[in-house]
């Protein structure tokens, strides 16, 4: 476990950067997608987070919660070291009640796809049908512009 404080949304942003790098680095070595599970409460900065992720993949679209449509998908661009399409799927499961609901939008093969990267913020709700092996990430507000953030 790993544990870090953020002392702005700025500091959070850049969090979810340089572990975008790290995703990135581990090219070809899983059988799956890089699933990255965010668990806290509202603005407790999951979305910020996301947001740098995305940044440090490359993606230059605006990030915005897709709490209304469920899930987003961005292409990663591709690079000399990262040839093949690749695609940064952001879910929000808030609004899912059963964790079948997910997979209408096909999130199994997504999930099978080890080009892809998908954060998923409220992944307790669909918990029983994510793999063992993924990243969790717990955001927790200290106060307005400070966050504790622990990966397990």
């Amino acid at each position: 476990m790993k544990e870090m404080i953020t002392n702005n949304f700025q500091g959070t942003q850049k969090f979810g950067q340089e572990l975008a790098r790290e995703f990135l680095a581990e090219r070809n070595l899983r059988k799956q997608a890089i699933i990255v599970a965010l668990e806290g409460d509202l603005g407790a900065g999951k979305t910020t987070f996301v947001q740098g992720l995305a940044k440090g993949l490359g993606i230059k679209e605006q990030i915005t919660s897709p709490t209304y449509v469920l899930m987003k998908k961005y292409k990663i661009p591709a690079s000399d070291s990262l040839p093949v399409s690749r695609y940064f799927y952001h879910l929000d499961c808030y609004r899912i009640e059963k964790p079948w609901q997910i997979s209408e939008l096909g999130f199994e093969e997504i999930i099978n796809n080890p080009e892809n990267i998908i954060a998923i913020e409220w992944p307790e709700r669909i918990a029983e049908i994510l793999p063992e092996d993924k990243i969790a990430i717990k955001f927790e507000g200290i106060n307005e512009d400070k966050r504790k953030i622990t990966i397990e």
